[in-house]
């Protein structure tokens, strides 16, 4: 029996909002567009079938779970070279041989029509490929960060999925978790005054060698393309604006491992409001995982807000605390509620070019001795 339209509608405003009740949402004129949206959600008669490509460590271990908290989406596909791997996952989550693909029959994704988002995550370099083809299928698309490996990659997502009339959206996580949100919040309403200085940094150790992030042909780069990205979004965002200005400088205490790749970069933006950020990179150590914000009349800052572990926050009016979400599935419900109603996600294709654009910068940098870029 078909669900209660009417019920469908209430159940995707009680889910929405991320915990705001009714009062609060008209308290911000929030409430008729939300309205508007469950209407357009009741199209959802089914939940949003996600077709995931790569079956890496990420995918097994954080996208997968987190479809099973999802609220509008679930696992309709799944896209891998390794055969081994396609019948481990059709025997776990129950997917029908018709469900699995290799990467040369991909494109037959066009003739399933439980398939409806493109998850892509593989190596950075085949991201474009990969989105393109998807988008020619008539699918929408989910990818990881970075975007890309280049300015003209990204763009080519972009413009594939436009021409098919598709959303494009991009792996960041921040927007969905609260706490980042707040931030966001204290720095638009200057809680504590002007931001001035920003600090963002995020360092894991690489310690697989055999691991495509230790190859630049798919990596695209080191630690500032696969974790600084995070860092230096999250400063963006909390500035509010796109930085003119750029410098960067790279160290390395291993060449042998890093011949090909940055190990350690240190970079700082500068903003038209004349905030400064200042951030860090590294696969030297584990544990650097931070964002702070220091404004005129006090600072803000979450520790640990871009690794799995749960974040925590103070700010110079005490603790910063929310109940804890599964950010992966608050973004990959939000995008199926961008679906419905045609609005542009919230971690959009444009901003991981941005983001692409704001690295090549940096490298540029890097590359010229740590002369100050410009970003037109």
């Amino acid at each position: 029996m078909k669900e209660d339209p009417s019920a469908s509608r209430r159940g995707f405003l009680r889910n929405f909002g991320f915990g705001l009740g009714g009062g609060a949402l008209r308290a911000v004129g929030m409430l008729g567009k939300l309205e508007q949206m469950a209407e357009a959600a009741q199209n959802l008669d089914r939940k949003v079938g996600f077709a995931l490509v790569g079956l890496g460590d990420w995918a097994t271990n954080r996208i997968a779970p987190a479809l099973l908290k999802s609220k509008y989406c679930a696992l309709a596909a799944v896209v891998s070279a390794d055969e081994q791997k396609l019948q481990q996952w059709s025997k776990k989550y129950n997917l029908p041989s018709n469900s699995l693909y290799t990467y040369e029959t991909f494109d037959q994704l066009a003739f399933n029509s439980a398939v409806d988002v493109v998850y892509v995550l593989l190596p950075n370099s085949m991201h474009s490929e990969f989105a393109v083809r998807a988008a020619q299928a008539g699918k929408h698309v989910l990818c990881e960060t970075p975007m890309e490996v280049s300015v003209e990659k990204c763009q080519r997502m972009i413009e594939a999925c436009q021409c098919a009339g598709k959303q494009l959206g991009i792996g960041y996580r921040a927007p969905f978790d609260p706490h980042h949100r707040e931030l966001r919040r204290l720095a638009r309403e200057k809680v504590f005054g002007d931001v001035k200085i920003i600090e963002a940094s995020f360092g894991s150790r690489l310690d697989k060698p055999d691991s495509w992030r230790h190859k630049r042909d798919l990596a695209g780069g080191g630690a500032l393309f696969n974790l600084g990205v995070h860092a230096l979004n999250s400063a963006c965002d909390i500035a509010g604006e796109e930085p003119i200005e750029v410098m960067a400088h790279e160290t390395k205490s291993d060449l042998p491992q890093f011949a090909e790749l940055d190990e350690s970069v240190f970079w700082t933006l500068k903003f038209p409001n004349g905030i400064i950020a200042n951030g860090a990179s590294t696969y030297r150590v584990d544990g650097m995982n931070r964002i702070w914000a220091g404004a005129d009349r006090g600072f803000f800052e979450l520790s640990s807000p871009f690794g799995s572990e749960g974040v925590k926050g103070m700010s110079s009016n005490g603790k910063i605390e929310f109940p804890t979400v599964d950010p992966i599935a608050a973004q990959m419900d939000d995008f199926a509620q961008c679906i419905a109603t045609g609005t542009r996600p919230r971690a959009s294709g444009e901003e991981g070019l941005r983001d692409v654009k704001i690295i090549t910068a940096l490298y540029e940098s890097i590359q010229n001795g740590g002369h100050t870029v410009a970003i037109h």
